[in-house]
């Protein structure tokens, strides 16, 4: 395949547009990802595409009957993206951000995740929920949290963390073809960090975790926006003579078991790294996974490395201190060794 430099948002962008041509079932639904409904002067058409313009150009090629601008309504959209997976169309629906979750969550709790295993499976609901989230833009505390630990709960959610934009293409293609609701979470801090993305479209298998580094001595996993920091602890580690195995799960749900136990098997200790509250993290999930699975290959106990469990601050300073760093996770691997 050949391949080329391009931002997260530009590969969310063309795994849209190559399965949009490729399947004509698949439409997508938010708000502003056309530039404002019912507005077809050529300057308002496509004046926005979405947050940070990842679904800009897409209205142009597709047209208003599958590029769908949505009311200010969380619930309708979501709901009615339900009812057309229901139907036989896949939608891709994009909530802007995944604080806006309680707006629509009975949609996505009760109707999108329970379908399929009430009707016993004939009817499937093949959407994928586009969603931003995490700190880092000074967004504050409603528009900033990392909520996937709340949806990684629910039975009948498939959840995507992606950190490269290889990965978020095949993904999301992966997602799109998918029989079941996959929330794909995009790390709005990374929409601009640039990888080799092939021009052909392409597949990731869900439950497969990458291997970011191999080492002896720890395991580090880490999700989303912690792996570029996971790989910063890495080297800097790897100066002091110690070699960390860097996993990237890619995605949660499901969650790749067998290579977080492997990796453990190998080096003996744990560090799990979410930008998630405390609390019923992943971290906390893959944490208990190793205590109750691989408590004979550890050597010291399992070290979690999340955020505070508070709100988000606005202050740009302690936003800096609450989310986790390379530095904090060097110190939780010292403090193991």
């Amino acid at each position: 395949m050949s391949t080329r430099q391009l931002t997260i948002a530009q590969a969310v962008n063309e795994a849209l547009r190559q399965e949009m041509r490729s399947d004509d079932r698949v439409i997508l639904m938010g708000e502003d990802i056309a530039g404002g409904a019912g507005v077809d002067a050529p300057e308002a058409l496509d004046a926005w595409g979405g947050i940070l313009g990842v679904t800009k150009g897409l209205i142009k090629e597709f047209g208003r009957e599958r590029v769908l601008d949505t009311p200010i309504s969380e619930s309708a959209f979501i709901g009615a993206a339900v009812g057309a997976a229901a139907a036989g169309l896949r939608p891709v629906v994009e909530l802007m951000s995944i604080d806006f979750l309680g707006v629509c969550f009975d949609q996505i709790l009760n109707q999108a995740a329970k379908i399929r295993y009430m009707s016993g499976g004939s009817l499937a609901i093949p959407m994928v929920v586009r969603t931003a989230l995490g700190a880092g833009f000074t967004m504050a505390a409603q528009h900033s949290q990392i909520l996937y630990p709340i949806l990684a709960h629910i039975p009948g959610l498939k959840v995507v963390v992606p950190s490269t934009a290889y990965d978020t293409k095949g993904l999301l293609i992966s997602a799109i073809r998918d029989e079941d609701p996959v929330i794909f979470c995009e790390n709005k801090v990374m929409y601009f960090q640039t990888g080799d993305v092939p021009e052909e479209p392409y597949t990731i298998p869900f439950g497969k975790a990458a291997v970011r580094r191999e080492g002896r001595d720890l395991t580090i996993v880490a999700i989303s926006r912690m792996v570029p920091a996971a790989v910063e602890a890495a080297e800097q580690l790897g100066k002091e003579g110690v070699q960390a195995e860097l996993i990237d799960p890619r995605t949660l749900v499901p969650l790749d078991h067998e290579a977080i136990a492997k990796s453990v098997a190998k080096t003996g200790r744990l560090v799990v790294v979410d930008e998630a509250n405390p609390v019923c993290s992943m971290a906390s999930e893959i944490a208990a996974f190793v205590a109750e699975n691989c408590f004979d290959s550890l050597d010291a106990p399992v070290v979690r490395v999340n955020a505070p469990h508070s709100p988000v601050p606005f202050s740009p300073p302690l936003e800096g201190a609450y989310i986790p760093s390379s530095a904090r996770i060097t110190a939780a691997a010292h403090s193991i060794l």
